[in-house]
């Protein structure tokens, strides 16, 4: 299975030096978007993380209690791009405060959640988690509810939902954020 965009195998080994980080902010046709869009974000693709079986279906995920994600894989050359400068996009992109939804797409599915893939970058999510929070605080909103975990699977989507807006350019996407924008300091 090819990237509808750049045409890479979503299934190939990272270039030497290149980083992963596994991201669920809703539904991800929309979420993964927002990310291809970035420059120097080498390949997106969405899939499923952070459930309890193995190799589930968009249906399973979605219908049954199986604890996993929607999520968006962004991997990228740290020498081109900063993982900080990814998770600022992560932050401003939804809202961390709502829970097991995002907008109108409700359940355990579409909660916020950052996998990393080791402790420096576990590290750096949460310290931005945390920079975030006291900028939400001070906009009124509530407690981010995200999960900030290390990884240990991610199951690709089904081709279908591989860069889904590129394919159905007015397809439904709905991500927003809290207009709340990441601190600079």
């Amino acid at each position: 299975m090819k990237h509808y965009i750049s045409q890479i195998d979503l299934d190939t080994n990272l270039p030497a030096n290149y980083k992963s980080i596994i991201l669920g902010a809703g539904c991800f046709w929309g979420v993964e978007r927002k990310f291809w869009e970035i420059p120097n974000v080498w390949l997106t693709s969405v899939g499923y993380a952070g459930g309890m079986i193995k190799n589930p279906t968009y249906e399973q995920v979605c219908y049954e209690e199986t604890g996993h994600v929607e999520v968006v894989k962004v991997s990228f050359d740290p020498e081109l791009i900063s993982l900080d400068d990814i998770l600022k996009k992560f932050w401003e992109c939804h809202d961390p405060t709502q829970g097991n939804r995002q907008g109108n797409d409700r359940g355990t599915q579409y909660r916020s959640v950052i996998f990393c893939a080791d402790e420096e970058d576990l590290f750096k999510a949460n310290d931005t988690k945390a920079k975030y929070q006291a900028a939400l605080k001070d906009s009124g909103f509530s407690q981010i509810t995200t999960e900030v975990k290390i990884f240990n699977t991610y199951y690709l989507a089904e081709e279908y939902h591989q860069q889904y807006l590129a394919k159905n350019p007015n397809g439904y996407c709905g991500v927003g954020g809290t207009n709340c924008p990441f601190p600079n300091n």
